[in-house]
């Protein structure tokens, strides 16, 4: 199946999920290209996905570098960042999608307070519990809000990963707690409201669009399964 199609199976099946929740979009999709080589990101421009996310700056710094050729790409890192990795992240990177303590968001504010910069980012909370995943603890949230104060930083919404245990009632349930922590939040915010959910990905996006996701992140479900 080409990545066309795998696209349009993709899209329709998106539309089926939001029709079950008696919900409309729009539905953000974030190609995850880990691993996935160049070529493959120009296709998936070419098919009018325009946010990449990759989870490595090494990786990423060495497909970027033709990035001339696709303006209106926006570069997403949604991997675990590293503070020492930070100044590099944010010379790469449109948005920090995977903002996990307040001491990398402070790291971060005061990087781009220096270089006068602004960056979007979103805030991963740990809504499954497992012990392997990153993120703010549920109930952290005075931690968030501190985060949403500092300056240059742009907070605009959660990132959260499914339970490992992939269980359809434990990945509602991980879903639908995302979507309580930014009603949360907005309530204490005030007029800097937050509004994306990114949450779901190849073998649960169906699930977190049912839940409230706005945001997907995919990776087999349009590429195929990763060459071992």
């Amino acid at each position: 199946m080409s990545l066309e199609e795998r696209l349009l199976k993709t899209k329709s099946n998106i539309r089926t999920a939001l029709k079950e929740a008696g919900r409309q979009g729009p539905i953000e999709i974030v190609a995850a290209t880990k691993t996935r080589s160049f070529d493959t990101i120009i296709r998936a421009y070419s098919c009018g996905i325009t946010s990449i996310g990759e989870n490595r700056i090494q990786e990423a710094e060495k497909k970027f570098l033709s990035f001339s050729t696709m303006p209106k790409i926006k570069r997403r890192f949604i991997g675990h960042l590293q503070t020492n990795k930070v100044n590099k992240c944010l010379d790469m990177f449109d948005t920090i999608d995977s903002l996990d303590s307040t001491k990398l968001a402070t790291k971060i504010s005061n990087r781009i307070i220096k270089t006068n910069q602004q960056i979007e980012c979103l805030m991963e909370v740990n809504t499954s519990g497992d012990k392997n995943k990153k993120g703010f603890a549920p109930d952290k949230i005075n931690e968030m809000l501190e985060c949403t104060a500092l300056e240059n930083i742009n907070i605009v919404g959660l990132m959260t990963l499914g339970p490992g245990s992939q269980k359809e009632q434990e990945t509602r349930k991980s879903f639908s707690l995302l979507k309580n922590i930014k009603e949360t939040l907005n309530n204490k915010i005030g007029n800097q409201q937050i509004s994306t959910l990114s949450m779901g990905m190849s073998n649960d996006f169906t699930i977190a669009i049912e839940e409230g996701s706005t945001m997907v992140r995919l990776g087999t479900v349009l590429f195929g399964p990763r060459e071992s």
